[in-house]
């Protein structure tokens, strides 16, 4: 291990989600050759960490005294074992973590803020910008973002910089549809299916995506009554289930939780859509067009940067639920504007989108 450089990455766990998915990436290809890593997952490490075991020391973080948003003394000791030469903090731990990597002497923090839902609450903003003292760089994973953080938390107390999102373009790829989820659902073949990948959490605005999807069918043919599938989980399901049921929605909305099957899923999506309020730079989404999957997704945050001018028309309002549904009903109704956009999907991540990209800017990041 001599003469390579030691990194860090901290996180509450690795279980499900776009960032712990990205995060499990970053270690994977980051250059062993240049490169010692390690995670510490300050709850558990959870399902992607499954298989790092040869790409990175994996740790779970000790119990910390009720007090730790003061004195964290078990997480600084462990830093101080691990001796890293950075300490990469991910969203969710800024200020506890970058609060005992500078007690652990650690000679450079970085952070990344991977979305978040602005204004940001004051409390908040007073403990993150002290955080901001005490770290190095902070990286938004898009340009709003980065504007939007340098505004209410950076202030100029750090450099911030913009690190795009990639995805694995060999690996999401466009496929036909294999009939596994379709006769797993019972969805009859040429009925259209809409889906979706996310956190269901308020953010996500997948309330307005059912009602939404209620206009939709509403408005339909009553022959071909499309279907809706949500993957992922949060606080929101059991609220998002009754809704369905409330809207009559029941028997055409599929919430399904985490799934590790998404190649068997993007192949049954006709397209893949998205109601948030607030993004960063979607890791489901760029893995969706990479799949070459047609998309119509609200426009805020780094979604725009995303979709470039060629497919700024796949954008629709936020917290419009009638543009969301009439965005679909269009998209449905025209065969071959469908496959026209899943190919610039594609075209689109491929050229601006690769995690190589990525993770070589935070391997410039982590070298300083």
């Amino acid at each position: 291990m001599s003469g390579k450089l030691r990194v860090l990455h901290m996180i509450q766990n690795l279980h499900y989600g776009g960032m712990e998915r990205l995060i499990a990436e970053i270690v994977r290809l980051t250059d062993g050759t240049r490169f010692e890593s390690h995670v510490l997952g300050l709850q558990y490490l959870g399902r992607f960490a499954e298989g790092l075991e040869g790409q990175a020391g994996l740790h779970v973080g000790r119990p910390l005294p009720p007090y730790s948003m003061i004195w964290p003394g078990p997480l600084i000791e462990q830093i101080r074992e691990i001796a890293p030469d950075v300490v990469h903090i991910h969203s969710g731990v800024w200020y506890k973590a970058s609060l005992a990597a500078r007690r652990a002497g650690v000679p450079r923090v970085i952070y990344t803020e991977h979305g978040r839902t602005f204004p940001t609450p004051g409390l908040v903003r007073f403990t993150e910008g002290r955080a901001a003292r005490r770290t190095d760089v902070v990286v938004a994973v898009s340009g709003p973002l980065a504007e939007r953080m340098e505004t209410e938390i950076v202030r100029g107390r750090c450099p911030i910089v913009t690190v795009t999102n990639g995805v694995d373009t060999g690996t999401f790829v466009p496929a036909s549809d294999n009939g596994l989820i379709r006769n797993s659902l019972g969805i009859p073949d040429g009925v259209p299916i809409l889906g979706s990948v996310g956190r269901l959490e308020p953010v996500k605005g997948y309330d307005q995506m059912m009602e939404a999807f209620a206009d939709l069918l509403a408005t339909g043919d009553e022959d071909i009554r499309p279907h809706l599938i949500l993957v992922g989980d949060g606080t929101e399901r059991v609220g998002l289930e009754e809704q369905a049921s409330s809207l009559g929605l029941a028997e055409n909305v599929h919430c399904l939780g985490w799934r590790d099957d998404l190649h068997d899923l993007h192949s049954a999506f006709d397209l893949f859509t998205m109601s948030s309020r607030s993004e960063g730079t979607s890791v489901s989404l760029l893995e969706a067009m990479s799949a070459g999957l047609p998309v119509r997704v609200t426009d805020v945050g780094g979604n725009r940067a995303v979709l470039g001018d060629s497919l700024a028309h796949c954008l629709v309002p936020a917290g419009d639920p009638s543009a969301l549904s009439e965005s679909w009903r269009a998209l449905l109704k025209d065969p071959e504007r469908s496959k026209s956009d899943g190919i610039s999907s594609r075209e689109r991540v491929v050229k601006s989108y690769s995690i190589e990209t990525m993770v070589r800017s935070y391997e410039e990041l982590y070298a300083g």
